[in-house]
C-alpha cells in the first residue's frame, strides 16, 4: 500500500513540474500568437479552442455541465475579470518581451493576491508577511527597472502586465468560490464560454478572418500548445493536484513558471534575459516563499 502512495505521489510531482513547465512555455508560445493578429483577436481564438477543449475534456470525464444559480453572479464577474486579463497578456506581449513578462507577472500575482486578501480580511500583516510583501515590492520595483527613467513604468508592455497581475489577483478572489456552487471545471468551461462572447463583441470580423488568413502551421501548433495543453490540461492537473496534494504544497510548484518563462523565451525567441529579470525573479520567489511559509 505505502508503495502504491510513492508511486502515486512520484506520478503527481512530474505531473505538477510539467504543468509548470508548460505555463511558463506558453509565454513564448503567446508572443508567437501575438504576432498573427490584434490582442482581442488572438484572445478571442483561444478562448474559443479552450472552451472546445474543456468540452471534450468534460464529455470524456462525463461530467454534468449544469450550473447552480447561486453561483452566476461569481461566475459572470470572473468572466468580464477573466477577460481583461487576457486582453493585458497579449497586449502586453504584443509591447514588451516574453520572458521579462512572464517572470514579472508570474512574480507579482501572488504579491497582489495577498495584499488583496488582507484588505479582504481588514487584518495587519504579520512579520513574515511584512518581510515577504516588502521583498515581492522590491522584486517588482527591480524588474520593471524604476530607476531607469521616469517613463519605465508604462513603457514595453509593463502597464499591461501590471494590469494582467491586479486582474488575476481579482479573479482568484472569484474563482474561489467556484467549488462552493459546484465542480470548480465546469464552472471554468462556462466562464471560457462567456469570455467568447464578451471578446466577440468588442472584436471586428475583418480582424479574426485577416488572422485566419495569416495562420499556417507554426500558428497552428502554438494555439493547441497555449490554449488546449497550457490551459485546458495543465491547470486543469493543477486543480487537481491542489485537492489531492493540499493548496500549500501545490502552490510551491508556481516557483518554477518564472525560470522557465524566462529559459523558454531565450532559448525559442532568443529574448536573453536581462540581470535585472534573473535578480528581480529571484526576489520575488524568495517574497512567495515566505509569504507561505508556515511559522511553528
Amino acid at each position: 500500500m505505502e508503495a502504491n502512495n510513492s508511486k502515486h505521489d512520484q506520478l503527481f510531482l512530474i505531473g505538477m513540474i510539467a504543468s509548470m513547465f508548460c505555463w511558463g512555455l506558453s509565454w513564448a508560445s503567446a508572443k508567437v500568437l501575438g504576432s498573427y493578429g490584434s490582442a482581442l483577436s488572438i484572445s478571442l481564438i483561444r478562448y474559443v479552442t479552450t472552451f472546445i477543449s474543456l468540452l471534450i475534456l468534460l464529455l470524456i470525464l462525463r461530467k454534468d455541465l449544469s450550473i447552480k444559480r447561486s453561483g452566476l453572479k461569481d461566475l459572470i464577474i470572473a468572466s468580464i475579470i477573466l477577460a481583461v486579463y487576457f486582453f493585458s497578456f497579449f497586449k502586453g506581449l504584443e509591447e514588451g518581451l516574453a520572458g521579462a513578462g512572464g517572470v514579472l507577472v508570474t512574480i507579482l500575482n501572488p504579491i497582489f493576491s495577498y495584499l488583496l486578501m488582507l484588505l479582504i480580511s481588514w487584518r495587519k500583516p504579520s512579520k513574515n508577511e511584512t518581510i515577504g510583501l516588502l521583498t515581492g515590492i522590491l522584486a517588482g520595483a527591480i524588474l520593471l527597472k524604476v530607476w531607469d527613467q521616469s517613463t519605465s513604468l508604462l513603457s514595453a508592455g509593463n502597464i499591461y502586465f501590471l494590469l494582467a497581475s491586479v486582474s488575476w489577483a481579482v479573479l482568484s478572489v472569484f474563482t474561489s468560490k467556484f467549488s462552493k456552487h459546484g465542480s470548480p471545471l465546469v464552472y471554468s468551461f462556462w466562464m471560457y464560454g462567456i469570455c467568447c462572447f464578451i471578446t466577440f463583441l468588442f472584436t471586428t470580423s475583418n480582424e479574426n478572418i485577416s488572422v485566419f488568413q495569416k495562420a499556417d502551421l507554426y500558428f497552428w501548433g502554438n494555439l493547441f500548445f497555449s490554449a488546449t495543453i497550457t490551459t485546458a490540461m495543465a491547470t486543469t492537473f493543477y486543480f487537481i493536484a491542489t485537492s489531492k496534494l493540499g493548496a500549500s504544497k501545490a502552490s510551491s510548484f508556481i516557483f518554477l513558471v518564472p525560470f522557465t518563462a524566462a529559459m523558454g523565451s531565450w532559448f525559442f525567441l532568443g529574448e536573453i534575459p536581462q540581470w535585472h529579470t534573473i535578480i528581480g525573479g529571484l526576489l520575488g520567489i524568495a517574497a512567495v516563499y515566505v509569504l507561505n511559509k508556515k511559522v511553528n
